[in-house]
C-alpha cells in the first residue's frame, strides 16, 4: 500500500457540482433563443474556452468576444455572473476537508478561467482547508497535460507516488497515473470515502 503526503482534489463536480442550464433560461429570457444561441457558439467552439482555461486568452477578450455573440444584449457584469454562478457544493465531499487536512497537504488542481474564479467560485469557505490552488489559467497548463501536475510536485516538494487524484473525468485521472500518481475517479461522496478507506487515507 502506498504511503500518500499529498490529496489532490478536482473543483468541478467534485466539490462543486455544475451546470449552465439556470444561465441560459435567463438568457433566453433577456431575448428569445439568446441563450441556445450562445451555447450552441460555445460548444463549437470549445477550443476558445479550452485556450482561456489555460491562459491563453486575457480575460477582457474573452468577454468581448462573448457579448458579441450575445449581440450586446447583456453588459459585461451580467454576463461574467450568469456564466460564472453556476456552481453549488457537494457538502458530501468538502465535509471530508477537515478531517484530511489534519494528516495531509491538501491541494486543489482545477481547469478553470479567471471569470469562474472571481465571480463564481472564489468565496467558498471550504476554499480555507487547501494548501494550494493550482489553477490552469494561472499555470498555462490544463490537465490532462503533463505540466500542470508537475506544477503541484514543484508546490509540494514530494515524490510523485505520494500523491493522489480525485477528479469526475478518468482521462485526467489516467494522466495522473501516467505521472507516477495514483488517483480515483469521483462518482459520489459515499463512494469517494469507502475508496480512500481502501488506500488506507485516514479520514
Amino acid at each position: 500500500m502506498r504511503n500518500y503526503s499529498v490529496i489532490v482534489f478536482d473543483l468541478g463536480n467534485v466539490l462543486l457540482p455544475f451546470g449552465y442550464t439556470s444561465a441560459l433560461k435567463k438568457l433566453n429570457a433577456i431575448d428569445k433563443e439568446l441563450g441556445d444561441k450562445f451555447w450552441e457558439y460555445y460548444r463549437n467552439n470549445y477550443k476558445l474556452h479550452r485556450d482561456f482555461e489555460r491562459g491563453d486568452i486575457p480575460g477582457e477578450e474573452f468577454i468581448d468576444l462573448m457579448l458579441r455573440v450575445l449581440e450586446n444584449k447583456v453588459d459585461k457584469k451580467t454576463f461574467c455572473d450568469l456564466y460564472s454562478r453556476i456552481f453549488t457544493e457537494d457538502t458530501e465531499v468538502t465535509g471530508l476537508l477537515p478531517g484530511l487536512k489534519e494528516r495531509y497537504t491538501l491541494i486543489l488542481l482545477s481547469n478553470t478561467n479567471s471569470i469562474h474564479m472571481e465571480y463564481g467560485w472564489k468565496d467558498f469557505p471550504f476554499l480555507k482547508y487547501f494548501d494550494k490552488l493550482i489553477l490552469s489559467h494561472q499555470v498555462y497548463a490544463v490537465k490532462p497535460e503533463e505540466k500542470i501536475y508537475r506544477a503541484v510536485e514543484k508546490y509540494t516538494g514530494k515524490p510523485p507516488e505520494e500523491h493522489i487524484f480525485i477528479d469526475d473525468i478518468e482521462e485526467y485521472v489516467n494522466a495522473a497515473k501516467k505521472a507516477g500518481w495514483d488517483g480515483i475517479v469521483f462518482t459520489n461522496g459515499k463512494e469517494l470515502l469507502l475508496q480512500l478507506q481502501s488506500k488506507g487515507i485516514v479520514i
